[in-house]
């Protein structure tokens, strides 16, 4: 079993940790507010408070992580923000996962945010993982669709996990 870290365990993403835990894997999920620690408890995954808006902060969540799952889709707040989220921050973040242990990759492509932002986000993780060799999975599946939703990501964290186990041989 792996490591997995969920970057963004808000509401779709303790479902997610919630079925990881119970397929046996050992979860990680950050929050930016410790507020939300107890939710990610009770979900069965270790909390990590941390900030994707401050990469640095997310560096010590990366130790051990075999698949890094990205759930920013439904990100809040303003335009510029946002594309900076999906645009530089994430070139940092996956550019600092280059350096740790993360074999797979798990990114978001759909939600609230501007389907623009999702895309080109999609696009720098595809460019990222190609180069680096790391497995990565886009997701695209409709969040409002829950189950659907859910079912999308453990099939990407599967996926990812599979690619990772074939290059490890």
């Amino acid at each position: 079993m792996a490591r997995c870290l969920i970057v963004g365990c808000g509401c779709r993403g303790l479902s997610l940790a919630r079925r990881l835990g119970a397929d046996g894997h050992a979860v990680r999920g950050t929050t930016r507010r410790q507020a939300h620690v107890p939710e990610i408890e009770a979900a069965g995954a270790e909390p990590f408070l941390g900030d994707p808006d401050r990469v640095a902060t997310l560096a010590p969540a990366l130790a051990q992580v075999g698949v890094a799952c990205l759930l920013l889709g439904s990100a809040s707040g303003p335009r510029d923000q946002l594309a900076a989220l999906h645009g530089t921050r994430l070139d940092m973040l996956l550019e600092r996962m280059l350096d740790t242990t993360v074999r797979g990759i798990v990114y978001e492509a759909a939600g609230s945010v501007d389907p623009e932002l999702l895309r080109e986000g999609a696009q720098r993780v595809a460019c990222a993982c190609e180069r680096s060799l790391i497995p990565y999975v886009v997701l695209g599946a409709d969040p409002s669709d829950h189950q659907a939703w859910l079912d999308a990501a453990l099939a990407g964290v599967q996926h990812a996990l599979l690619i990772r186990d074939q290059f490890a041989r």
